[in-house]
């Protein structure tokens, strides 16, 4: 079979992929690949029929290139193709494992620092100082870093990401309080704790995983290169163990040497470094019989 990749629609041209996939669309389609369009401001709006009104009918399975959905834009978006023959080749339920950080955290234990977590809608008051207290005491004591179970606000650092201590909870509460605001409709799932580690200076990298294997390593997105390829004979085994077909791992070097996975994701939303070929990715991508 040919593989099939849906991509999300530019939203001022209606029969074009978003600019943003347009280099990784034309490699599928030189490589014979076949291509159908998602409208992503229809599945944040809540309306996955419109969504996918320009998928054909009984495409047949596929795999989802696009924005960040929340798990259950996700299992909308699975639902609506479904109902059109068209069968989402990473499950809802592996998304959510991949895409949210309890879903892959106990996973990676030893190999990401510890983290706790506790959902929480858009908006909500990430509780009292002494329910915080209860929520932090399986960290250690000192710095740490909070997130939603998706993202951090990291461009804020010292206001709505970087904690000096975990132990101190008025003012883990404060960071909370402005990660929260911030994040504002966005904040995915609830709020993460995490204890911080130093790392190297080079930045990190990103590792591509397409059925348990290293399909493509190089930088993160963000970063500008040049950091050494990590070690994966320790971070293989847990991403089998997850169980997901398409992922990302990213991970930084500590400066006693060892690789840490900072985030999980799923693969079907991980930004593709502008340095790398797209067809290094794609050709790994398995085509179903």
């Amino acid at each position: 079979m040919t593989l099939t990749v849906l991509f999300c629609v530019d939203p001022l041209h209606p029969r074009r992929v978003d600019p943003h996939f347009s280099r990784e669309a034309g490699a599928v389609r030189d490589h014979y690949g076949e291509l159908a369009l998602i409208d992503h401001e229809a599945l944040r709006a809540g309306d996955a029929e419109a969504a996918v009104r320009a998928v054909p009918r009984d495409l047949g399975p596929a795999w989802y290139r696009g924005w960040m959905l929340s798990g259950a834009e996700y299992t909308a978006l699975a639902g609506a193709l479904k109902r059109r023959g068209v069968q989402l080749l990473t499950h809802p339920d592996d998304y959510r494992r991949a895409h949210e950080l309890p879903g892959w955290h106990d996973t990676f234990a030893g190999l990401t620092p510890n983290s706790v977590w506790r959902p929480l809608p858009p908006g909500g008051d990430p509780g009292a100082p002494g329910d915080l207290a209860e929520l932090v005491r399986p960290l250690r004591a000192g710095p740490g870093i909070v997130k939603d179970y998706v993202k951090s606000r990291k461009h804020e650092w010292d206001a709505a990401c970087y904690v000096p201590d975990v132990k101190d909870a008025a003012g883990l509460r404060a960071v909370l309080t402005a990660m929260i605001a911030l994040q504002e409709e966005h904040l995915a799932g609830g709020v993460v704790v995490r204890e911080f580690e130093p790392f190297d200076d080079g930045g990190e990298a990103r590792v591509w995983w397409v059925d348990g294997e290293p399909a493509l390593v190089g930088p993160h997105p963000d970063e500008p290169g040049g950091e050494p390829l990590p070690e994966l004979a320790a971070v293989a085994p847990a991403v089998r163990a997850l169980g997901c077909r398409f992922i990302t791992t990213d991970l930084a070097r500590r400066p006693d040497g060892a690789w840490r996975v900072v985030e999980v994701g799923d693969g079907q939303v991980s930004e593709l470094p502008a340095s790398a070929d797209p067809m290094d990715l794609y050709a790994h991508l398995p085509v179903p019989d």
